[in-house]
């Protein structure tokens, strides 16, 4: 509860419920992992993959989320031995994020891979080479082979009735999609931001709730169609609960110069300098965010203007201290000494 001291008002300020599918806690959560992930970036050109997969394998991922794993391993094995094959004596290796989304535009479970990646590997010997051309061909069937073969190690003998007839019919592989390189920080930042920190579906794509059935729209990506959609709120809330990942399970995933820590790889300029950092995340506080986005200061007094106060603090409907609050914690994990809390 915040209240002025001004005329008197008071205000009440719920928290987070640290949800992903919370319209304000998922934003915040798609905000910080898209900055987290922004001071990783280098200061070069970075091109965007997508990675997809046939659509008679949809299933096996949904029934057994476990093989999800499978599709993060069949990305990494390919871009690395992609740049080993440039040049094996001096081991370029690129910087390279994959993160999986689960969902298509119109909500259907549909896994696939995005990778954003260096245009370039950086070799033992602190050498920097650019990488302009990328075999697409090459790309398309060595992840359907790495893939599929990794599916029928983990699946069994079962698979490889599956495994066959896909071979015979995506003869040229699975798609492998690129989108236009990303070259200045900015535009890598802002997209990162935008694109691959996304929710499943944002708020401005849902029309309407009349208490029983929902409207949402999206462009079909087939031939960018606009078509709007309604469904049940059960039926709708059955296709987003079904994109809520296993505990623990990480979606996002740093591979290359992105994920190795070595001192001369403090060499690469960063997209994201150090200096700036401790600014970008004071503008990913709430009351910024909020200002930023709403137009208006959560914790300005209506009537009067003046800054609100911070005064109490209530959990599960009652009042209780901050420092009681923390007592109660530490003694329900066992971390505070029972003399003390006697």
């Amino acid at each position: 509860m915040y209240g002025c001291s001004h005329c008197g008002t008071f205000k009440f300020v719920p928290f987070r419920c640290h949800s992903k599918f919370c319209p304000t806690c998922g934003a915040k959560y798609s905000n910080d992992r898209s900055t987290a992930m922004s001071f990783k970036l280098i200061n070069c050109t970075h091109r965007h993959l997508v990675f997809t997969i046939d659509e008679s394998l949809r299933h096996f991922f949904l029934e057994d989320r476990l093989l999800l794993n499978c599709l993060f391993e069949a990305v990494s094995d390919v871009i690395k031995e992609l740049f080993f094959s440039l040049n094996k004596s001096k081991n370029f290796v690129p910087g390279f994020i994959c993160v999986l989304h689960t969902f298509g535009r119109p909500l259907e479970w549909n896994p696939h891979i995005h990778c954003l990646l260096t245009e370039g590997g950086y070799s033992d010997d602190t050498s920097w080479r650019t990488v302009k051309f990328f075999n697409y061909s090459y790309l398309r069937k060595s992840f359907q082979t790495v893939l599929l073969n990794k599916l029928e190690k983990r699946i069994g003998s079962s698979f490889k009735k599956t495994k066959s007839q896909i071979y015979r019919k995506d003869k040229n592989g699975f798609y492998v999609y690129a989108k236009p390189n990303l070259c200045d920080p900015k535009s890598i930042v802002k997209y990162v931001s935008r694109y691959l920190g996304r929710p499943v579906i944002a708020l401005s794509r849902i029309d309407s709730y009349d208490g029983n059935h929902v409207t949402f729209h999206y462009n079909r990506h087939e031939d960018n169609a606009f078509v709007r959609k309604t469904l049940p709120a059960i039926d709708f809330i059955k296709l987003l609960i079904q994109h809520i990942p296993e505990k623990n399970f990480k979606m996002t995933r740093y591979y290359g110069l992105y994920a190795r820590h070595r001192a001369i790889d403090q060499n690469l300029h960063k997209a994201v300098h150090k200096s700036k950092h401790r600014i970008i995340l004071d503008f990913n506080t709430w009351r910024k965010r909020f200002l930023l986005t709403m137009g208006y200061d959560p914790l300005q007094c209506p009537g009067c203007k003046k800054e609100m106060l911070f005064l109490e603090l209530y959990h599960k409907h009652e009042r209780v201290s901050l420092e009681d609050l923390y007592k109660r914690t530490m003694i329900k994990h066992g971390l505070y000494p029972r003399s003390r809390s006697a």
